[in-house]
């Protein structure tokens, strides 16, 4: 609970701030209990205070207790490892147990929402301990301030190699609440229209672990977020990162930013851009040779270094990959476009969203539409570069390497489908925007752990055996006895669940 003090003639007061919930206002009121006086720099008990201590020493208000333990014992041993417990304490001293037990609590019960937290509660143990009432809940999220968690993502970033490269991309999510700023309706990565708030994430390569957050307006183009992710960066002390994305980040302004910083990169980039048609116009023959296929992918590939235009003495290796089963599956999807435009032509009638390739791919007579001849040239130019794809690099000289870099961005999209299926992030249930960031910062802190154990699982190789969820449960039921006046001790842990521990990277020494 928030400690306060206050100086009434002359004497020193010190109060317990607790938030109880006035059922007849329906609204949360802060109330005050005197703890005691403040004589020589230490806090003398009230008679009240005194008595409560005496009857905890005798056990009146404790009883015995059976809790289960296990996942959460995993989840503290986690929490030394990767630091989180040390820094959230640093940064939020007076709460963190607090929100320690809320970040346990959205990893371990997947989905549930946060005013489900006293029924977990009551039967596990957890950091802080005690209930977590929905009001005491949201006054919490409420208190996580802009310094303390940006303070908490730069301890976390010192934790970590700056060798390591960083995967960055974001998603959206859905959003209807009139006080939150930054709700905007923009497109989805399905393509669909939605009042939603975005979110950028930077996800450690080698960590496995998430590093950094933004929250963006929900009309924020990926390729207008670049300068916003590097300043983070820039805050975190990351002196030379490297950055992994896709091509919808790729722009001329930000190649130079990155440039400028002095950071390394591997980005993809549209086939359609001058280099990239320059070297096939030039090229496009010598890519089904022998010589440049790669048994390890099944993928033709070439590597040509490039001076970059803006800036002297720079550097970018452009790749080029073909796929063959690529070009197939692209010819495929553009065939059922052209079956569908045809289809409105012969029907008379104009799909929402097509009216540009209607007249880019034919020659249409008559209003409405009553027959069409195919622009074969322009069919021809659409279809060339079908099976084709490219990446830039400012570091990685190898193809092959640098698609392996790339293609294993998609931790990061485990990692959003975790904040969204797991850790209830598909919509952003609450209404005000302190809770928002509150929230948003509490289920990043979940994040962490619950990518910790993904990490290790995949190095272990117990995903052939387990799900996450089924791990979970395996640990969970170890108990935690609690008896007044003597130390908690566990239950009975089987050959079977220290062996999980184990190859999760920690050992019971109990």
């Amino acid at each position: 609970m928030p400690i306060g003090k206050q100086i009434i003639g002359g004497r020193e007061y010190v109060y317990e701030y607790r938030s109880v919930w006035n059922k007849e206002k329906k609204r949360s009121e802060q109330k005050r209990e005197y703890i005691g006086r403040v004589i020589d720099g230490e806090v003398v008990p009230s008679k009240g205070q005194r008595l409560k201590q005496e009857l905890k020493k005798k056990g009146a208000d404790k009883g015995c207790k059976r809790l289960f333990a296990g996942a959460v014992r995993l989840f503290d041993m986690i929490g030394k490892a990767t630091g989180v417990a040390k820094d959230m304490k640093a940064c939020f001293p007076a709460f963190h147990k607090e929100l320690l037990s809320l970040a346990y609590y959205l990893a371990l019960e997947p989905s549930l929402p946060l005013y489900r937290f006293k029924r977990w509660a009551s039967s596990h143990r957890h950091p802080y301990g005690r209930d977590i009432p929905s009001q005491r809940s949201s006054e919490l999220l409420g208190r996580i301030t802009e310094a303390s968690k940006m303070s908490f993502l730069r301890r976390q970033a010192r934790r970590r190699s700056e060798a390591e490269y960083l995967f960055y991309d974001s998603t959206s999510i859905s959003s209807y609440s009139e006080q939150i700023k930054q709700v905007r309706y923009g497109k989805n990565k399905d393509g669909d229209s939605l009042a939603q708030i975005n979110l950028a994430l930077l996800f450690g390569q080698e960590s496995g672990l998430p590093v950094y957050y933004r929250k963006l307006p929900g009309n924020i183009t990926d390729v207008m977020t670049i300068e916003g992710i590097l300043a983070g960066i820039d805050y975190l002390e990351i002196k030379k990162a490297g950055l992994v994305m896709d091509r919808g980040f790729y722009s001329e302004k930000n190649l130079n930013a990155m440039f400028s910083r002095g950071h390394k990169f591997v980005v993809g980039a549209k086939m359609s851009l001058k280099p990239m048609q320059a070297i096939l116009v030039r090229e496009r023959g010598k890519f089904g040779r022998r010589e440049n296929y790669d048994k390890g992918t099944g993928l033709f590939m070439r590597s040509y270094p490039m001076e970059w235009a803006s800036k002297e003495g720079r550097v970018v290796y452009v790749h080029i990959y073909y796929s063959e089963q690529l070009a197939t599956d692209e010819k495929a999807q553009f065939s059922r476009l052209l079956d569908g435009l045809e289809e409105d032509i012969a029907l008379g009638k104009r799909s929402e969203g097509r009216d540009k390739l209607y007249s880019k791919y034919y020659e249409i007579e008559g209003v409405p539409l009553k027959k069409a001849k195919p622009k074969q040239g322009a069919i021809d130019e659409a279809q060339k570069n079908f099976g084709y794809f490219a990446l830039l690099s400012n570091d990685i000289e190898d193809p092959s390497k640098a698609l392996m870099l790339y293609r294993s961005k998609d931790m990061i999209e485990k990692a959003f489908s975790d904040l969204k299926d797991r850790l209830n992030m598909r919509r952003t249930s609450v209404s005000s925007e302190e809770n928002l960031e509150g929230k948003l910062f509490v289920q990043f802190v979940a994040l962490i752990y619950l990518s910790y154990v993904k990490r290790a699982m995949d190095r272990a190789g117990l995903f052939k055996h387990y799900t996450m969820q089924e791990l979970f449960d395996e640990l969970d039921v170890i108990e935690e006895y609690v008896q007044p006046g003597k130390p908690a001790y566990y239950g009975e842990i089987t050959e079977k669940q220290r062996k999980l521990y184990s190859a999760l990277g920690f050992q019971l020494h109990t």
